[in-house]
């Protein structure tokens, strides 16, 4: 009050304030002359209040220090920046009555005051930015909607509208939703993720623990990076120190020229300040795919390998037990043509380690069809380079390989996947024609791509569960190629 009252006095014209502070005035004219006094300051009050929040809520000048080149990015982005809610039912599940209350999960006995068996519905938050404005396609991670029944968008300007998935890849961590929504909307520019460097100032705008368009800064860290889950390898990352949280997934990485430069996808939770994101010109390819097929083309390189483990080493005479060795070259493709041939040790893809056959297919399956690989060999004691693009990994491919390796032929009928052909000295000797194949490992086989599917993740492991329907009794076998 002091400091307001203060402001306004000095506003109080000098010949006024000198008059209302003669202190020579006898007690008649101090009392009219402060009356005085406090009449005008509360109409100068009365006036200055009311403009006070004009004056507040002026936009800087164009070249005002205070519009940086990130304050002028984030005014451009925004408008495209989605934030996604993906909705899907729980079927069945019993809750406690604190779980209701407080949300599921909240850590009670699901018995606790009694069963409550009602779909639930649970909810997960992420982000997505627009990049074609009109046909309302938006790019996210896959993860983001993963299991969704239903998914919405909300734009910064509040206007929210359901919208489909096109598609969605977990190799990638790339999804492709379209707006169900009038056209023309913002959308962000694609940049060019070949030319980001390191040490760039970065932007990311997300939707952190649901709090909307939140935006962070920071640079690029590294490029190149891979990080590895239980089932995948991510290749090629953005690493950055702009930080990212729960909730930013799928959100823009932009330059400071509003351009957007990856698509933010995981942050390594043993440590702050290490975000990673996808390159926009792998996001780019994957989404073209998507769009198109609705699915990502599977890729090889025409290798059969196996893990080079220490006995493996010993009867090699290696030092070190790493990489995997190539046991056989497919006739025709990439890796023949590039000269690779059996004996030579793989030990590194565009330099990221290749730990043992997993490992190589899981980071083969992040790859684009037009990707150029460089793969780091060791023959006959010396390190060989070679650079290899990888070639579509057809479904005829596919099957002649399986029929090969996995020593049966299948077909798809109304009544599934059945077993069409067996040979009586491979791998599944025990199968019969008609029986049923229902599911690879935990993969589910309800039609044929299915099962190629399986086969192309599956294909080098040393043993295979398969689950079998025959005469309809169900039961597990174990192939061992």
């Amino acid at each position: 009050m002091t400091q307001t009252l203060t402001t306004i006095y000095a506003q109080v014209p000098s010949r006024v304030r000198s008059l209302c502070g003669q202190r020579h005035f006898c007690g008649v004219h101090r009392t009219l002359s402060w009356a005085l006094y406090w009449t005008l300051l509360t109409l100068l009050s009365g006036g200055l209040l009311t403009l006070a929040p004009a004056q507040a809520g002026a936009a800087p000048q164009e070249n005002s220090p205070r519009m940086t080149p990130v304050v002028r990015a984030v005014q451009a982005v925004a408008p495209a920046v989605v934030n996604i809610t993906s909705t899907h039912m729980i079927q069945g599940q019993y809750l406690s009555p604190l779980e209701q209350f407080f949300g599921p999960g909240f850590g009670l006995s699901p018995d606790f005051g009694g069963p409550s068996p009602r779909n639930q519905k649970r909810e997960s938050l992420g982000t997505g930015v627009i990049v074609d404005g009109k046909k309302g396609l938006v790019l996210t991670n896959a993860h983001v909607i993963a299991g969704g029944d239903e998914v919405m968008v909300r734009l910064l300007d509040g206007r929210e509208f359901p919208a489909i998935v096109r598609g969605a890849d977990p190799d990638f961590d790339i999804a492709v939703l379209e707006i169900r929504a009038p056209q023309n909307l913002p959308a962000v520019r694609l940049g060019d993720s070949d030319d980001v460097m390191p040490g760039e100032t970065v932007i990311a705008i997300g939707n952190p623990f649901g709090f909307s368009h939140t935006v962070t800064t920071g640079v690029v860290s590294a490029l190149g990076r891979t990080i590895r889950s239980r089932n995948s390898a991510f290749t090629d990352l953005i690493q950055t120190d702009a930080a990212i949280n729960p909730g930013n997934s799928g959100g823009p990485l932009l330059n400071l020229e509003g351009v957007l430069i990856g698509i933010n996808t995981a942050v390594d939770a043993r440590a702050e300040g290490i975000g990673f994101a996808i390159p926009v010109n792998k996001a780019r390819r994957v989404m073209a795919d998507l769009v198109d097929s609705g699915k990502v083309a599977p890729l090889w390189l025409g290798l059969d390998v196996q893990d080079v483990d220490v006995q493996t080493a010993m009867a090699l005479g290696l030092k070190n037990a790493r990489g995997v060795l190539i046991n056989m070259v497919f006739p025709g493709t990439p890796a023949d043509k590039a000269q690779i041939r059996p004996g030579d040790i793989l030990d590194t893809i565009n330099a990221t380690p290749v730990r043992d056959r997993r490992d190589y297919l899981d980071i083969l399956r992040n790859q684009t069809p037009d990707a150029k690989l460089r793969l780091a060999l060791r023959r006959d004691g010396r390190a060989v380079t070679v650079e290899v693009v990888p070639a579509p990994f057809t479904d005829e491919n596919a099957r002649a390989l399986m029929e090969k390796r996995w020593g049966f032929s299948a077909v798809q009928t109304s009544g599934g996947v059945v077993v069409n052909s067996v040979n009586k000295q491979g791998a599944s000797s025990f199968l019969r024609k008609g029986d049923a194949i229902t599911a690879v490992g935990a993969n589910p086989v309800r039609e044929m791509n299915d099962l190629l599917q399986a086969f192309r993740r599956e294909r080098m492991a040393g043993q295979v569960l398969l689950q079998v329907m025959r005469n309809g009794k169900g039961y597990y076998a174990r192939i061992m190629p």
